[in-house]
């Protein structure tokens, strides 16, 4: 085959590596935004131009022959560098543009991001944001995001994080239910109220207390066996049903803090740190690469300072 020939087979070439990365013919044309039977078609067309298979197709997945899978490692790391180079060449514009692909928890996008994109957007008319708001952690690089806001310490090593903002945990609850129950004074007083939690693991929860004021230095860590009517793996849900007098909730302090700032969440044991339920800092994760283009280092988590 001659070079000319070649050349007419790169998108062909890309729509491989493409649909390796994303693992199926669906995900794979959402992503290069063209239909599935396009694909579909550049594969056959590539294959029959190989003349060996690439791909072994079934109803349900992709899987790629020993010598798809030669091509696609052999070829992904070219097509990278090009996309690379040639965003590094649009950045001397001087203008953020392009698409922008953001997967972030439910309470923090909702609370903190989607609020404040309007001012985002607007200084930068050439950038365009698709959010995908979900507590599951996606994996960047195979579901295509750009960027993942992520409320954990934990990082993949392939992975850059730069830090957003630190966080911390507070027991909350409603002024209906501390008139009804009392208002616990130390953590060991948990164990004797209904409390709301975001469910880990079976068995026993337990909430982890460390001394927060130098007069309590010198006591011992509380772990405290904690139980109650509902328990939920949404923040928001926690909130909610504390607001609705349900129980002592333990929260991320970025959900709990507007019913705080208004008066119906109370914050409890302040001089208590709740440890171990939630990270202590919120994480703007990207794929690592040499040098970043401007539409994922558009510095996209100012957003939130």
């Amino acid at each position: 085959m001659d070079i000319q020939s070649v050349e007419a087979l790169w998108v062909h070439l890309h729509w491989l590596i493409v649909l390796a990365e994303q693992g199926s013919y669906t995900k794979a044309a959402s992503r290069l935004s063209v239909s599935k039977a396009a694909v579909s078609q550049k594969i056959t067309e590539l294959e029959r131009v190989a003349g060996i298979a690439l791909v072994q197709r079934t109803t349900r997945s992709v899987r790629f022959t020993n010598a798809g899978e030669r091509l696609v490692e052999s070829t992904r790391a070219q097509f990278d560098e090009i996309a690379t180079n040639f965003l590094n060449v649009r950045e001397l514009a001087g203008v953020a543009r392009g698409l922008v692909r953001v997967t972030a928890p439910v309470a923090f996008a909702r609370q903190q991001l989607v609020p404040k994109m309007h001012t985002f957007l607007k200084a930068n008319r050439e950038v365009k944001v698709e959010l995908e708001v979900s507590d599951q952690l996606s994996s960047i690089s195979t579901e295509g995001f750009d960027l993942a806001i992520r409320h954990s310490a934990q990082v993949p090593e392939t992975h850059v994080a730069v830090k957003l903002c630190d966080t911390a945990s507070v027991i909350v609850a409603s002024r209906q239910y501390l008139n009804e129950r009392g208002r616990p004074e130390q953590p060991s007083d948990l164990a004797q109220h209904d409390c709301l939690f975001y469910p880990r693991a079976r068995g026993a929860t337990e909430w982890t207390f460390q001394p927060k004021t130098e007069r309590q230095a010198a006591e011992p860590t509380q772990i405290i066996k904690v139980d109650g009517p509902f328990s939920a793996n949404n923040s928001e849900s926690l909130r909610d049903a504390a607001l609705d007098g349900l129980g002592v909730a333990l929260l991320p302090d970025f959900t709990a803090q507007a019913a705080v700032l208004d008066g119906r969440l109370e914050v409890l044991l302040a001089d208590w740190r709740p440890t171990g339920a939630f990270a202590d800092q919120i994480v703007v994760v990207r794929p690592y690469a040499s040098q970043v283009p401007s539409t994922t280092a558009v510095d996209f988590f100012t957003i939130l300072k």
